[in-house]
């Protein structure tokens, strides 16, 4: 969207638990009787119901919203100074609708941002549409699972370079195939990646049943990166189970990622819900699974009803 439209703003980003944003956005609104609807504040990729006091908060200060998002939004109130672009069907992520509202004039972008969101149809129907070599293809799918494998980490030193800083190294390429051969911070975030990998295999699952599987993780470095990229992997190794990877929190509990199955992609975000997480309908998260409630949470994906037959 800002290359085919480019604003000088204010970017504010984190990581991936951080979803109330909005909190943190304070824009110096214009003296009594002059105009604030010069300001706007676009939000991309947040749960507009985790952001709805935000919302409310700007709006009501005559501030400008455009919200980009797929998550389930909740009610979705209606204001002259809000439009909202807002899709939750499972095949679609934010980069999908980013890429609708400039016309796809970037679509290897929306392509890298599909494949990293794990909507791997949805990448290669869009690259269909452009004629992309196989080459192609599989640089912008490592390229994508590698950016959203950067946003995992319960603080910035987690990750190996902060989002923001990521974004405006990405923000100096239309191409993104480019952003790969002259970062040499892409190098190391493929290394790392594969590393935690690595670690993540080497798990036995803590339960498996014909519907579901479900992994426990330590507390550390390597599982706060790799807690959903490891779970979007296997639900493609496995798509007929839900699966759910959980990482120890040092002050006890569990963070989850869970994954509804391949083949029926829906009812995450209910089911993660009941557990106080949200989410969209193939994916959610729980922050904090008290670890009196883990057997209720096997119970429940167990009993979900993902898979027919």
């Amino acid at each position: 969207m800002r290359l085919a439209d480019p604003v000088d703003s204010d970017l504010v980003t984190g990581l991936k638990h951080d979803i109330a944003l909005l909190d943190r956005v304070r824009p110096e609104v214009p003296s009594a009787g002059a105009a604030s609807d010069d300001i706007v504040v676009t939000v991309l990729d947040l749960s507009f119901a985790r952001n709805r006091a935000g919302v409310d908060r700007l709006l009501a200060q005559g501030i400008r919203v455009v919200y980009i998002d797929h998550h389930m939004p909740g009610v979705v109130p209606g204001h002259t100074h809000l439009t909202t672009h807002i899709d939750t069907t499972p095949s679609v992520c934010t980069s999908v609708i980013a890429d609708r509202l400039v016309g796809g004039v970037h679509r290897w972008w929306a392509i890298t941002g599909a494949f990293g969101d794990n909507l791997a149809a949805t990448a290669l129907s869009l690259a269909d549409g452009l004629g992309l070599a196989p080459a192609e293809r599989e640089a912008l799918c490592e390229l994508g699972e590698c950016l959203n494998y950067n946003a995992y980490g319960d603080s910035i030193d987690d990750v190996a370079i902060h989002p923001a800083d990521l974004y405006r190294r990405l923000a100096r390429y239309d191409d993104p195939l480019a952003f790969t051969r002259g970062e040499p911070v892409f190098a190391d975030l493929r290394r790392r990646r594969a590393d935690d990998f690595a670690l993540a295999r080497d798990v036995e699952p803590l339960h498996v049943d014909p519907h579901c599987a479900v992994y426990r993780f330590p507390d550390a470095g390597w599982s706060r990166r790799v807690l959903g990229p490891f779970a979007n992997r296997l639900v493609f190794a496995d798509p007929q189970r839900a699966h759910a990877v959980l990482k120890e929190r040092a002050g006890g509990g569990y963070s989850v990622s869970l994954r509804a199955p391949l083949a029926s992609p829906q009812g995450a975000d209910t089911l993660a819900q009941r557990f106080g997480g949200a989410g969209r309908e193939s994916a959610a998260g729980i922050d904090h699974l008290p670890a009196s409630r883990l057997d209720e949470l096997i119970a429940a994906i167990g009993s979900a009803g993902w898979v027919e037959g």
